[in-house]
């Protein structure tokens, strides 16, 4: 009998850590590259944002070691390097000087984000902009796009 409670155990335990295994298969699958994914802002400085369709996204380019994307209204574009321990490093930030009728307060909160970083995260699809450890932007991947059409 104690044979067979044991055995149940074990089986029961086996199961639910292969049970576990499925979840993090699919997350990891979910999780973009830095570079060659389109990011879109969903968080700056712990403040949630709802940003327009189109808007508050970026692009890491490796092999120019260049960042761009748009902001509220304006063009945004850098220079950026990373580390093998994920830092990051953005340097020569640079906006086009539209007058942004909408969200022209993030769009100068996501300069400064970027001028300050020190090193980034990623969990599934998201993209953590840190500081020195304190998280000042939060970004999350967009879908892929088909260029084939």
């Amino acid at each position: 009998m104690r044979f067979f409670i044991k055995t149940t155990v074990i089986a029961l335990l086996a199961g639910l850590l292969t049970g576990c295994c499925r979840p993090c298969r699919i997350y990891q699958r979910s999780q973009r590259p830095l570079a060659g994914t389109s990011w879109q802002l969903i968080q700056i400085y712990g403040q949630n944002f709802h940003p327009r369709e189109g808007s508050f996204t970026l692009r890491f380019d490796e092999a120019a070691g260049r960042v761009s994307g748009i902001a509220a209204c304006n063009r945004i574009s850098g220079d950026y390097s990373t580390t093998e321990k994920r830092g990051l490093k953005v340097e020569r930030v640079a906006t086009t000087r539209k007058m942004c009728r909408f969200d022209g307060d993030k769009e100068a909160l996501l300069v400064k984000a970027l001028e300050k970083a020190t090193h980034y995260e990623m969990d599934g699809p998201m993209l953590m902009i840190l500081s020195h450890g304190e998280l000042l932007a939060l970004f999350q991947s967009l879908p892929a796009t088909d260029t084939t059409k």
